[in-house]
């Protein structure tokens, strides 16, 4: 039985609706991404399973006890520990006392107050700042102040609403494998909300995609980049290429396809379903950037071969990315920085089978 199970939920604000009968479970110690772009319905599940939001149907069962069903649970009774997308510290407190104010709401008697409250200190390395104000610290300091914050009353789950999102760039980067490793260090069951996929992707040990209040794909990281469901999720994740093309034939015992493309060349590639591709119909393939090998000749092979040229050349240190414009299609390809090819290049292009899938 998953640690926290989500069933049926589903949650709508006037016309809009917001969760469209969600089903997830979170396995105790694992840490589950709600990933997608804005209005998607990450943040309102988020708050569901905080109490935050009273869904309009459905469960959410955490450690065996039913959060709804059974009558409505508050926020203060469900074991959780929340991480807000603004800290939301209180400015007139200092910080030991922004962290053991929720202990002494609780009566938790002084001396474990104090116990408790320097043990989260210095698990989240803020040692020898218990007397600033949230104004003498670093965006960083103070989201480690919400952090510690969440964690010192020992919660059963903790919830994080993009929290790194205010930081910048070097710090947001630190912080994700900080907070991993704390959240594995502790075991604590964690959900954790973001719109950015290279966070979803360091942080998670599973990813659920959404988009307009539905729940796309779940899976690894690993999964969701290398074998994404569908379009959305292909397009969401990172950067691929979409190739257009007519169903010339169809293989089902090894889920192949091929297509021809709209700059007239025949391509194999694997198809997310079977039944869906269909001969005489266009479909679109999806390969990733990575997936695609460039040369100065064509391989005696010419599957999956295309002559381009190169539009845009950009250097970015460990690999160079390239732009090739095969008869009007662009193609994006991320190859070693040592390859000689420069704007305006003749190149063939190979799109690797195994890598190409059609998506829907």
């Amino acid at each position: 039985m998953a640690f926290i199970e989500i069933t049926n939920l589903f949650k709508r604000f006037r016309k809009v609706v917001a969760v469209n009968h969600v089903h997830l479970e979170v396995e105790q110690g694992e840490m589950l991404t709600l990933l997608g772009p804005s209005g998607c319905g990450k943040t309102t599940t988020l708050r569901c399973i905080a109490g935050l939001e009273t869904p309009d149907e459905g469960d959410i069962v955490i450690d065996g006890k039913p959060m709804l069903s059974q009558g409505f649970v508050p926020p203060a009774k469900r074991g959780i520990g929340m991480v807000f997308q603004n800290y939301a510290v209180w400015p007139h407190m200092k910080v030991h006392s922004n962290i053991a104010y929720g202990l002494k709401l609780q009566k938790i008697p002084r001396d474990e107050r104090l116990r408790r409250t320097r043990e989260v200190l210095e698990l989240v390395g803020l040692e020898g700042l218990e007397e600033r104000y949230p104004a003498q610290l670093s965006g960083g300091q103070q989201q480690r102040v919400a952090l510690a914050r969440a964690l010192v009353r020992n919660p059963k789950v903790l919830l994080l609403d993009e929290p790194l999102s205010n930081l910048d760039a070097k710090l947001r980067e630190k912080m994700r494998f900080e907070i991993k490793s704390l959240v594995q260090r502790m075991g604590i069951t964690s959900v954790y909300v973001t719109h950015d996929q290279a966070e979803a992707m360091v942080i998670s040990d599973r990813i659920a995609v959404m988009e307009a209040g539905n729940v796309m794909q779940i899976g690894t990281p690993g999964e969701i980049y290398q074998k994404p469901a569908n379009r959305f999720v292909a397009d969401f994740i990172g950067t691929t290429n979409f190739i257009t093309g007519e169903v010339l034939q169809v293989a089902a015992e090894t889920r192949e396809a091929v297509i021809r493309t709209a700059f007239d060349k025949e391509m194999r590639c694997r198809t997310s379903d079977v039944s869906a591709t269909v001969v005489g119909e266009t479909v679109s393939a999806s390969i990733r950037p990575e997936d695609v090998e460039m040369a100065s000749e064509p391989s005696e092979n010419g599957t999956n071969y295309a002559r381009g040229t190169v539009v845009h050349r950009a250097y970015l240190g460990n690999f160079l990315y390239f732009f090739v414009n095969v008869a009007d299609t662009m193609i994006r390809v991320q190859v070693a920085h040592h390859l000689p090819f420069e704007e305006g290049d003749a190149v063939f292009l190979y799109l690797n089978p195994e890598k190409c899938t059609i998506l829907f």
